[in-house]
């Protein structure tokens, strides 16, 4: 006889659908034009699930929720995420304003919040049609990502109430085990390389500077700016991995995002498709780095370390979005060749650290 006691939650857990997230927000924001709503899932997720909510009167809000299936701990946090950006809200660093927590799981099977809609561009692999159309107004948006970084690594975090946020004491070398423990669990496949690379690492592990809030996963996709506006950010996105820490790791990855003009085609190969980081007028990774040593006034002598480690990391998470793949576990469209681009991130990252340099690869 087969086991039929986690259907529900599973059938739940297949996406925040209008007939349970409806009646649900229709109580706890005590507004009945939430009582039926359409629900859509946007497009592009590989971590969390991100949906759409508009009520009958055309309001909208943002729903996250974690990702089905294999999910790593402390992982996919939904009350990390709205602790910071409530925390964040009347400091320099943009974020949308969270609007309601929910950590009991038999809503919609999973913890969730709930947070305003921003308008604006996500910027990925191509620009819009006549937005920053010049290298002076493009330029101007890679030193708003840089400025808003260096903001965020200035909030006094004890301030706005993120003191027991994380534990920065030793914390690359936990990070380090960390994602490391956390690849072991979620490999599909056996990869020589990636153990090189970890060792790699493990050896050359620098002296972190003081601690700061740390995006964990800060990138151009992350932020949406504004469509009038070329340089001015509208908010910052995506904090699941956000913590006290090290400021250099968030540099570090925002680099591994960062491709430059003349790259080789590994590089290529690790993302599936290259950011707009490319576009002429774009500070190249070089730029990245002058500006924010100069916005901080940090040393970043060992940023390679840094920059490799990013594409460590972020092998884990493919890895992992891979294995729920495999599972059956993910939604949306997308998923099938996500594996492929591990190697590659491994390989790159090895070259990156072997090298000591942040020009092209």
């Amino acid at each position: 006889m087969s086991d039929d006691s986690g259907k529900g939650i599973e059938d739940k857990a297949r996406g925040a659908t209008p007939d349970l997230v409806g009646p649900y927000l229709a109580k706890v924001l005590d507004e009945e034009r939430w009582r039926q709503p359409k629900v859509e899932l946007v497009s592009g997720g590989r971590s969390n699930l991100t949906y759409v909510v508009t009520a009958e009167d055309g309001a909208e809000v943002i729903l996250r929720r974690p990702p089905l299936g294999h999910v790593l701990p402390t992982a996919h946090d939904m009350t990390r995420e709205f602790t910071v950006i409530s925390a964040l809200r009347d400091t320099d660093v943009p974020v949308p304003e969270a609007i309601h927590l929910c950590t009991d799981e038999d809503v919609i099977g999973a913890p969730f919040y709930v947070m305003e809609r921003l308008r604006g561009h996500i910027l990925r692999s191509a620009w819009p049609p006549g937005y920053a159309d010049t290298p002076e107004r493009k330029r101007a948006i890679g030193d708003a990502l840089v400025d808003t970084l260096a903001k965020i690594h200035a909030v006094d975090w004890a301030a706005v109430g993120l003191e027991e946020f994380g534990h920065p004491e030793g914390f690359m070398a936990r990070q380090l085990r960390r994602w490391t423990q956390q690849w072991e669990r979620s490999t599909t496949r056996e990869l020589p390389m990636m153990d090189e690379l970890i060792a790699k690492l493990e050896e050359k592990l620098p002296t972190s500077p003081d601690p700061t809030i740390v995006h964990g996963d800060f990138r151009i996709d992350n932020t949406i700016l504004d469509p009038d506006q070329p340089g001015r950010i509208l908010g910052v996105l995506d904090w699941e991995m956000s913590t006290l820490g090290d400021p250099l790791a968030d540099l570090g990855l925002t680099l591994v995002y960062w491709p430059n003009e003349g790259d080789v085609d590994e590089y290529k190969k690790a993302f599936g498709q290259i950011t707009v980081t490319e576009a002429d007028g774009f500070l190249s990774r070089e730029d990245v780095v002058a500006r924010y040593a100069d916005a901080t006034g940090r040393d970043v002598s060992d940023v390679t370390w840094y920059w490799s480690f990013g594409f460590f990391k972020l092998a884990v998470i493919l890895e992992g979005i891979h294995a729920r793949f495999l599972q059956g576990k993910t939604v949306g469209e997308g998923f099938e060749t996500i594996g492929d681009r591990v190697p590659p991130l491994v390989l790159v990252g090895t070259y990156v650290l072997d090298r000591g340099e942040v020009g092209s690869i």
